[in-house]
């Protein structure tokens, strides 16, 4: 593993070029000495829009605690803990991720005593880049590995009997199949997608027959009464470099336009970002459109496998699933902090903070976060996605992010705002600072409630103790750092024509969300800040970018995204109802 800057092509065994990494894999594809190295890639994008309010699309459902103490995240990355001995399973796994979420996973992993491998994608290009992106990393090293691929926001119950599984997919994989794990259906589920399965092969394993896509609720039933269609899990195994040789065989415009941007990409400690230009390029799918629906023919260029998976999975995809997967009362109901059922029945309730009484209800999904509220039938939580693109076609902030706000310094709530105010209680890691930056169209005022603060204010820089407080003019370069062992609380109280994330200038920043200014390109906007990897600034004029700007933040960082973020839509205006937090999708500070 790599810790310090430097290009990840040009840095192993003179891997400047695809050619070369596409040649290493098909050699090690060839060796035949068996593969017993387990290397787990996690894949953790996701829009966050099926478990709204609690998930967002800046905070999606793996980062959260839905259904433990720990998030799903943390719970993915440990399910093999102690897999069978005669396996070398590798430290680090590798975790495939957006510009906007890598330091939140960082910081769980962490957390949870994980150094992860992470490959940061400046888009989104589905399952299937994401995948080959592990693959060559792994490659790289000049050694093959077979990769256990799994989602990051699902739920197991029985880790022993993923694990069993998932021994007998490796061993497959080690003959060199593609194999994937098949769960029997227990009821006639619409949420899920199905994988046909072809002809037995003696231990439990079967070929593939085919991929199909979320049936009606009358085809769900059928495929029930057959007992020839298993729920597709999403989980993958495979050797590394298999799995390049097949996808370039079967997509070869994927394969060389992933592995040239694998050649260009950068590597900072522990995170490997792809060449953006060339990311770009790669067309999107995933491992089921590009791969393995075309594995059950003749003329496959390798075999696929599905295994059978008995370990209470689900993917956790609605609300109702969530209640599903959680110990219920003896009225089938089910509570998660502040709640009071009476007369209720099959109802699930969950509580960030204030009280909710269920009285008399059935069937009904109540979900309370600090600045928003879901309620629903628990039979139609599927149409919540629906709702959250409604809110979103709206430019709702609470469709991106939470009013407590995550960044890789701490974190901020948004605890008030009106008309030309907003006050933000702001938390600063110890030995964090944010970017040393200025606003065009505010003032701020700090008061230091915990900790101590150093402040840089134009040429001054100074200490602030708990009780003090400072004021920062409008126009004036600043910055705030943590130099304590505790974490640093303010208040900020923010006053001007326009409070927006997005009227941030960035001038220098320890985590990377300033680039140089040749790699600017606001296609002729005045920005107030820059643009780092694909996502495009909209500062006082507009630019549209292939990474939207994200949440409550400047759209001066990276982002991850095809979809569009409109910060500038919002910019300089003072209009009736503005809600300074509603200003697309970036970050703050």
């Amino acid at each position: 593993m790599r810790t310090r800057e430097q290009r990840y092509g040009g840095g192993v065994a003179g891997l400047s070029t695809p050619g070369p990494i596409a040649a290493l894999g098909a050699q090690l594809a060839r060796e035949s000495t068996p593969c017993r190295r387990i290397v787990p890639v996690v894949l953790a994008g996701g829009s966050g829009t099926r478990l709204w309010p609690m998930s967002r699309e800046h905070f999606p459902k793996q980062l959260i605690d839905v259904v433990g103490a720990d998030t799903l995240l943390q719970s993915t990355v440990r399910r093999l803990d102690g897999f069978p001995e005669e396996w070398e399973l590798a430290e680090s796994p590798i975790v495939v991720c957006g510009g906007e979420h890598c330091f939140i996973i960082d910081e769980q992993l962490r957390e949870s005593g994980v150094t992860p491998q992470l490959i940061v994608e400046p888009a989104r290009r589905d399952t299937a880049p994401a995948l080959t992106m592990a693959a060559a990393l792994t490659c790289s090293h000049g050694r093959d590995a077979i990769l256990v691929v799994m989602p990051s926001d699902h739920a197991i119950t029985d880790v022993a009997a993923l694990q069993s599984s998932i021994e007998l997919a490796a061993r497959y994989a080690q003959r060199g199949a593609i194999a994937t794990l098949g769960v029997p259906p227990t009821r006639p589920d619409t949420g899920f997608g199905y994988i046909r399965i072809g002809d037995a092969l003696g231990d439990g394993a079967h070929r593939i027959g085919g991929f199909v896509e979320k049936p009606a609720a009358e085809l769900a039933a059928q495929y029930l009464a057959a007992g020839t269609y298993w729920w597709n899990s999403g989980i993958f195994v495979m050797r590394a470099s298999v799995w390049l040789a097949t996808l370039r065989a079967l997509q070869p415009a994927m394969h060389d336009a992933c592995l040239a941007a694998f050649a260009s990409g950068t590597t900072q400690d522990t995170r490997f970002t792809p060449g953006a230009q060339a990311f770009a390029q790669t067309p999107a799918d995933s491992i089921d459109y590009a791969v393995m629906e075309r594995l059950g023919g003749a003329d496959a260029p390798c075999e696929g496998v599905v295994v059978p998976l008995n370990a209470g999975w689900s993917d956790l995809g609605s609300w109702d699933a969530v209640w599903d997967a959680l110990e219920k009362d003896g009225q089938g109901n089910v509570a998660r902090g502040r709640v009071v059922f009476e007369g209720a029945t099959s109802t699930y309730a969950h509580s960030q903070g204030r009280l909710v009484a269920c009285v008399g209800t059935t069937n009904i999904v109540v979900v309370e976060t600090p600045d928003a509220v879901l309620v629903a039938d628990r039979s139609h939580v599927q149409r919540v996605k629906g709702l959250v693109a409604r809110i979103k076609a709206d430019h709702a902030p609470e469709a991106d992010a939470h009013r407590l706000v995550r960044r890789p310094w701490g974190f901020y709530d948004s605890i008030d705002h009106g008309d030309r105010f907003q006050v933000k209680r702001i938390v600063v890691s110890p030995g964090a600072r944010l970017s040393l930056q200025m606003h065009h169209h505010r003032a701020e005022h700090w008061i230091v409630v915990r900790g101590t603060a150093l402040v840089t204010r134009g040429e001054e820089q100074f200490l602030l103790s708990e009780n003090e407080s400072t004021f920062i003019p409008l126009g004036v370069l600043h910055r705030l750092d943590n130099p304590g062992k505790m974490p640093l609380e303010i208040i900020e109280v923010q006053s001007g024509a326009y409070l927006g994330e997005d009227d941030i200038v960035r001038f220098d920043d320890q985590y990377g969300r300033c680039a140089p200014a040749a790699a600017e390109d606001n296609h002729g906007s005045n920005a107030s800040g820059n643009v780092n990897g694909n996502g495009t600034g909209h500062g006082h004029g507009s630019g549209n970018g292939n990474g939207a700007s994200n949440g409550n933040g400047s759209v001066h960082v990276a982002s991850n995204g095809d979809g569009n973020g409109h910060a500038g839509d919002h910019h300089g205006s003072d209009r009736p109802g503005h809600d300074p937090r509603r200003n697309g999708k970036g970050l703050a500070s």
